[in-house]
């Protein structure tokens, strides 16, 4: 039988902040694209919070692997080129809050890509762009900051993939708030 756990009232509550204030600009980062796009959801399994853009055109068979996915559900996930970014609270290969940007298929180039802000970097280990939480928490423009980052990494794989932009973006505008086309 599992016994109950105890867990700290106060660090809940601060975790709760910081992906209510996830979804108020991912959200916002999902006005600037007119192609299909997710809805910002949470992961349970990872514990992240992510929104993903999509290109239209299919992706390569994903090879599965992924450890505690089934393969079946890598090959629907990644069916489509994807520019996808997140949140997540770290552990593992990144044991701190961070958020996080890759694209499948990585395109040639993408990595090498310069990001900003200046914290953020390419984790060889992971295959992503990450911009540790703490450089955003700390930011004079803490918004701004994490905006110019998935702006940024969507530049890199959307240049390196070469998706048709002038299709799929727009300026960004209201969430919520339908644009005229």
């Amino acid at each position: 039988m599992k016994r109950p756990t105890s867990y700290d009232p106060d660090a809940i509550r601060r975790f709760l902040q910081i992906l209510v204030n996830c979804d108020r600009v991912f959200k916002q980062f999902r006005t600037g694209f007119l192609g299909k796009a997710s809805p910002v959801h949470f992961f349970w399994g990872s514990f992240d919070l992510a929104v993903t853009r999509f290109s239209g055109r299919r992706a390569p068979r994903h090879p599965g692997g992924v450890p505690n996915l089934p393969d079946a559900v890598a090959h629907e996930a990644y069916s489509h080129e994807e520019s996808s970014a997140g949140f997540w609270p770290g552990s593992g290969a990144v044991d701190y809050p961070a958020f996080y940007s890759y694209a499948y298929p990585e395109p040639a180039g993408f990595r090498a890509m310069k990001i900003h802000p200046d914290a953020a970097f390419f984790s060889e280990t992971l295959g992503e762009f990450i911009l540790p939480y703490d450089a955003v928490r700390t930011a004079a423009d803490p918004d701004r900051a994490w905006l110019d980052f998935l702006q940024g990494t969507y530049d890199a794989a959307a240049i390196s993939a070469k998706w048709d932009r002038d299709a799929l973006e727009c300026d960004l505008g209201q969430p919520g708030v339908v644009r005229q086309v």
